[in-house]
């Protein structure tokens, strides 16, 4: 959420902001909440000139009364209900327009960077670097769900029986697997000098509303009914909510957290053949990296939080590429945002596995998390990355370790959190 006072000040950026993100149905949001906030400014004038009054009012009553000036202190006394029904009135009226105000800010999105490309949507994303030698293997690589069958790894029917479509069962060496990269995620971020942490599973709207905007709220959380709960989409959800109303010290900054936390959501709308499987569902298990830092540290922030996730990508044998979220791309939090992919053999072609963002404020101003300064009070700024979220990686890691032989090779990163395995295979 933007500063209100900037909004006032800069409108013609905030428009061109808008306009940056193909959302010119929001254009109109920007002069009306300057028009609510201007009449809002004078309803707290008018209610704060009132306060003086019946101040100087009293005074003057008791003065009056006090000189047997009964009928002009009956007079002064009508002036003072008079003042107080109109106090009254400016009080219901600032609330209602503090509540519209505050709406529309919501929808307004945050001032994306600079540098970041001007595009309508994904198609228009920009690829920034490559990593690691993509292989294409001379035989034939399976669907991953069939890796998974032929090594007694995945049952997608009795989930399906049991919970519907998006669900699964993974079983013996690849539900293994799948622990064991988490395990390896928590500890190869630990080595970084992030501190471990296993947050709720659910939060509070208030939380929600803090971390994401309405649209992403609808389209993502399952909301618990008859309670102010909604399960977590991710991690970081109930990380950065750790902080709401906190006043942080600023020689406490940074803080780096890395969590560890199942995820749920919805995932509405259609999907391709492609995103069959476990790579599109409703429950999945996420190590994630947040950090919470002054203003002018959150763009070094970011690049170190991008470098994290393609490090570990690469201890495991698996080319990756970063891939810049043009502005039609970006959540209406985020000023910039870098996706990481890795590399499908079988498909021949890069996909999605984690996404690194910088919300700079905006999380930190909803939820207000203030930060006390040498030179006062201030918002800290918010960041959040993918370490990794398997199953989806699991597809990435099967395709690029898969042998002829239906085997999968265990890289040497991974061995010791699968009991000192080299390979997997169908016993």
């Amino acid at each position: 959420m933007l500063d209100l006072r900037f909004v006032r000040e800069n409108p013609e950026k905030v428009k061109e902001n808008i306009k940056k993100k193909f959302q010119d149905e929001k254009l109109p949001l920007v002069d009306e909440v300057i028009d609510l906030d201007q009449k809002n400014r004078a309803a707290i004038t008018e209610a704060d000139g009132l306060r003086a009054d019946r101040n100087r009012l009293s005074k003057q009553i008791g003065a009056l009364m006090g000189q047997g000036k009964k009928e002009e202190a009956e007079a002064v006394k009508k002036q003072v209900s008079d003042n107080a029904k109109r106090l009254a009135e400016l009080e219901k009226l600032e609330e209602e327009l503090q509540e519209k105000i505050t709406s529309i800010m919501m929808r307004i999105p945050n001032i994306v960077d600079d540098d970041v490309p001007v595009g309508r949507d994904d198609s228009e994303n920009v690829e920034l670097k490559r990593f690691g030698e993509p292989k294409v293997p001379d035989f034939e690589i399976p669907y991953h769900t069939e890796i998974m069958e032929n090594l007694a790894g995945v049952d997608m029917d009795s989930a399906r029986r049991v919970a519907g479509n998006g669900f699964y069962y993974l079983m013996g060496d690849i539900a293994r697997l799948h622990s064991s990269i988490l395990s390896y995620a928590r500890d190869f971020m630990i080595g970084r000098g992030f501190t471990y942490c296993v947050p709720p599973f659910m939060i509070r709207s208030a939380v929600a509303q803090g971390v994401m905007s309405f649209a992403e709220m609808d389209a993502m959380m399952y909301k618990i009914e008859g309670e102010d709960l909604y399960l977590i989409g991710t991690s970081e959800h109930s990380m950065i909510g750790r902080f709401i109303d906190q006043i942080i010290d600023e020689k406490d900054l940074p803080l780096t957290l890395t969590s560890y936390s199942p995820c749920f959501r919805k995932e509405k709308g259609a999907h391709g053949i492609e995103e069959r499987g476990v790579y599109r569902i409703h429950q999945f298990e996420k190590q994630e990296m947040i950090v919470v830092c002054k203003p002018e540290e959150s763009h070094e922030w970011f690049w170190k939080l991008l470098q994290n996730t393609v490090d570990f990508f690469r201890t495991l044998d698996i080319p990756v590429r970063t891939l810049e979220c043009c502005t039609g791309d970006l959540a209406d939090l985020k000023v910039k945002s870098v996706d990481v992919e890795a590399w499908s053999p079988r498909q021949q072609k890069y996909f999605e596995v984690g996404s690194c963002s910088n919300l700079s404020d905006a999380q930190a101003r909803r939820l207000k998390i203030r930060v006390n300064g040498e030179k006062g009070k201030y918002f800290a700024h918010t960041l959040n990355n993918t370490v990794v979220a398997p199953p989806r990686m699991l597809i990435a890691f099967l395709e690029n370790n898969l042998r002829a032989d239906g085997s999968v090779a265990i890289p040497e990163a991974l061995r010791p959190y699968m009991g000192g395995m080299e390979e997997i295979r169908k016993n």
